[in-house]
């Protein structure tokens, strides 16, 4: 039997603590808030369960960890249809696309543009992405001209600050699951929406009492297993011993603690992981750290006199003129009818920490984004009873162009210290899924062998797989 400390209260390291108190390790779970979830947590708002954004659990999910979900959830996990919308040149989209919805509601310079587009690629064959490419031209390679001008162009300087030129193709291929003509197409056809068929394009799951019932749920079956969660507690200091008993440093309300460990797994930012150990990062791999950018997001809540805004659960907006890219009505993803007389609306606005926007009042953050619903014909017509403003500094990682050997270098210094992991969303500098990074829990426990050994050789093979993973829309 090993001792475990985990760094980090999201979904990969409460999954990673679970995991590890069911096959007999000892694991104890440092969380500076004082919740599990991170950015996939959930919390009450007027009478309303709200998450951090819009989460979905998708149907690609893992059969052994949807299974396991499952059992810990039970009815409390529910299937709920997939029902958003897109505005794209001034028209409403539904999403998933629907072929009928499509023909019916596309705009025809788009419609046009995306036959010109699909023409041109049948007659004339480019050449393949090379290793000069950027975010733009794998695109355009495989999607056209007009589907990346109109849509993910726009989007993804909203999402990222970025030209389309400056960030790199590996967010193209990670983001951008339809990555061709071909693909969007058989995503339109019955039982066409990839590793799960009709079902995966139509459906997703979702917990009644918000997205971080997962979290949470995980978090207290890993408790009621034997698992320490500390909570609300700050690691100061990792300190890395050769030959393995390594020391975390904490501080909270409580005072000062110091933890020790067989194996550290980190699943905080790794570029603030390599700021806290000692011995020191090397100064290149502290370089390195400080080259890999995090985008911020600020979610703004407006609680709305009235049971209901809108019938769908999200709307999305790659238009530049609007300053938020989703908007999303907690009450419809779980289909809630309670509290009557009041639902709430959250606006997703990306940013930099440096924006003045990034601390912005609430009272402007609200004229902000009803000035913007106005804008797109989605005024709010009802009195807005309260705003409430959340702050995530650290939303998800940003691709410049060249990233990749930044991060190589501190992924490459950490996959060299001896009882040291970092995985996760935040620790492998991924923009997953919450089920991708319980995939990684569950493989970083798979590997640690019941004497403590930890199998290099088979992590190895599955950050292979982590390296194929694509994000579910």
């Amino acid at each position: 039997m090993s001792r475990v400390v985990v760094l980090g209260g999201g979904p990969a390291g409460v999954g990673a603590a679970l995991e590890l108190v069911s096959r007999g390790h000892e694991a104890v779970l440092v969380e500076r808030e004082t919740r599990v979830g991170g950015n996939a947590g959930s919390f009450e708002l007027a009478g309303v369960r709200v998450d951090y954004g819009s989460h979905r659990l998708h149907p690609a999910s893992d059969p052994a960890i949807l299974g396991r979900l499952r059992e810990l959830l039970g009815d409390e996990l529910l299937v709920r249809p997939r029902h958003g919308r897109i505005r794209l040149l001034g028209r409403w989209i539904h999403f998933p696309l629907r072929p009928l919805d499509l023909a019916l509601r596309l705009h025809p310079r788009f419609a046009a543009g995306v036959g010109r587009d699909a023409a041109a690629k049948l007659l004339r064959r480019g050449p393949a992405p090379g290793a000069d490419d950027t975010f733009a031209s794998v695109l355009e390679h495989g999607l056209g001209r007009t589907i990346c001008r109109e849509f993910y162009f726009p989007y993804a300087r909203k999402i990222w600050g970025l030209e389309p030129e400056a960030i790199s193709p590996v967010q193209a291929w990670k983001r951008v699951s339809a990555g061709s003509l071909g693909k969007l197409a058989r995503r339109l056809l019955p039982g066409g929406a990839g590793s799960g068929g009709r079902q995966a394009k139509g459906v997703f799951f979702y917990p009644r009492r918000g997205y971080g019932q997962i979290s949470e749920r995980l978090a207290q079956e890993a408790e009621r297993r034997g698992a320490r969660l500390l909570l609300g507690t700050d690691v100061t200091r990792v300190r890395l011993r050769p030959g393995g008993r390594h020391q975390v440093e904490t501080r909270s309300t409580h005072g000062a603690d110091a933890l020790e460990a067989d194996h550290v797994w980190s699943t905080i930012p790794i570029g603030v992981f390599a700021r806290l150990t000692e011995p020191s990062a090397p100064p290149d791999v502290l370089e390195a750290a400080s080259g890999l950018s995090l985008r911020a997001m600020l979610l703004v809540y407006l609680v709305l006199d009235c049971d209901r805004f809108s019938e769908f659960d999200a709307h999305y907006f790659p238009e530049a003129g609007l300053p938020f890219t989703r908007v999303s009505e907690p009450k419809n993803y779980a289909a809630l009818s309670e509290p009557r007389g009041r639902t709430v609306l959250c606006a997703e606005i990306p940013c930099d920490r440096g924006d003045p926007l990034f601390r912005a009042d609430a009272a402007s953050l609200s004229r902000l984004v009803c000035e913007g619903l106005a804008r797109a014909a989605l005024p709010v017509t009802a009195r807005v009873l309260e705003v409430e403003v959340k702050r995530l500094p650290a939303a998800y990682p940003i691709y410049h162009r060249g990233y990749e050997a930044r991060f190589d270098r501190l992924d490459g210094w950490v996959e060299r210290l001896e009882g040291v992991l970092s995985f996760g969303r935040q620790g492998l500098y991924a923009h997953d899924n919450t089920h991708h990074a319980l995939f990684m829990a569950w493989a970083a426990a798979e590997c640690l062998a019941p004497d403590g050994r930890f199998d290099r050789a088979a992590w190895g093979r599955f950050r292979e797989v982590f390296a194929r993973h694509v994000v579910e829309d």
